[in-house]
């Protein structure tokens, strides 16, 4: 438990302003909160969504995490992780059939000794787990990891947030939306002040009803001082387009900070574009919130042939 309390005790990330050349001639300020450097490899919103599940578990006596996700799930790729350094056994039912080679993604997770099991896309939505697979001495986390305790150690970046900059209000939150759960907990902690602004990485309108299922099955106040923008998804879930990856490859020229294709480039390059259109206030103070998800990219970089920078700083 002490190794648990030590490991899960991490120091607030840091909140730093940057100068892109997109905005540098518009009266605002943008910073970004660095939730990509909480953890050497279990990073960003997905440690935020583990920590108060990890702390369940073992609270729990379960010694196994069991999760849904896909080949290329940064979610997998922290559960394994996360499950290694704090002594779980883990298991991975991953959507479709096995690859006759492993990318990036499924090769980290084998080698941090995750168990994987391939389903059936239609086994795969019904969340079927195999009949072999004891559950007695399973902590089950959902696809995305979003749930309950997940949404409450989203809570946690607002509270830094607080220590930071000292006043909520009168600030633009920005942030990338997959399952919701992250701008679900920032809504809740922020408890109706500033505006928050999630950028949809999936096509179609569907996320604020999303956003509004996880506050109602939580019973987590319907604050309205968010909005969901689907204007950037670039064509849906882990799609792109040239004009993104030039984009991230510019962002990192300019402030040494890399991005991820499938949530923070597309937020971040919203944002930039939302500020060169004059859509926010003068005088706007702007925070970003990066939420991790640079694993990816070595994946993203193999299946595509393209070569985004995955150094941070």
């Amino acid at each position: 438990m002490n190794r648990l309390k030590k490991l899960l005790e991490i120091a607030a990330s840091p909140l730093q302003e940057i100068f892109p050349n997109r905005c540098k001639t518009k009266d605002v300020q943008l910073f970004i909160k660095r939730d990509d450097l909480l953890h050497s490899v279990v990073s960003g919103n997905k440690w935020r969504k583990l920590c108060y599940n990890l702390s369940a578990a073992k609270e729990q006596g379960k010694t196994t995490l069991l999760t849904f996700g896909g080949a290329y799930s940064n979610h997998i790729h922290a559960v394994a992780a996360a499950g290694q350094l704090l002594g779980f056994k883990t298991i991975g039912l991953i959507r479709g059939e096995e690859p006759p080679s492993y990318g990036a993604t499924l090769a980290f997770v084998k080698s941090r000794g995750m168990q994987l099991h391939f389903l059936s896309r239609s086994n795969y939505r019904n969340k079927e787990i195999p009949i072999r697979i004891d559950l007695s001495d399973c902590y089950l986390l959902p696809e995305g990891g979003t749930n309950d305790l997940a949404i409450n150690g989203c809570e946690d970046i607002v509270n830094e947030l607080l220590l930071q900059i000292g006043n909520l209000s009168r600030i633009y939150y920005c942030v990338s939306c997959g399952t919701g759960g992250t701008i679900a907990g920032m809504i809740n902690g922020l408890k109706g002040k500033g505006t928050v602004i999630g950028f949809s990485a999936l096509k179609g309108n569907f996320m604020d009803e999303e956003i509004k299922n996880l506050q109602n099955r939580y019973q987590l106040p319907a604050y309205s001082n968010w909005s969901v923008n689907g204007d950037y998804h670039f064509g849906g879930y882990a799609k792109y387009k040239p004009e993104l990856v030039n984009f991230m490859k510019e962002f990192y020229e300019e402030t040494s900070i890399a991005l991820d294709p499938v949530y923070t480039g597309k937020m971040a390059f919203g944002i930039l574009d939302l500020i060169a259109k004059d859509h926010f206030p003068k005088g706007s103070k702007i925070i970003m919130i990066h939420t991790g998800g640079l694993q990816g990219i070595a994946g993203f970089n193999e299946r595509f042939e393209e070569n985004l920078p995955v150094e941070h700083n």
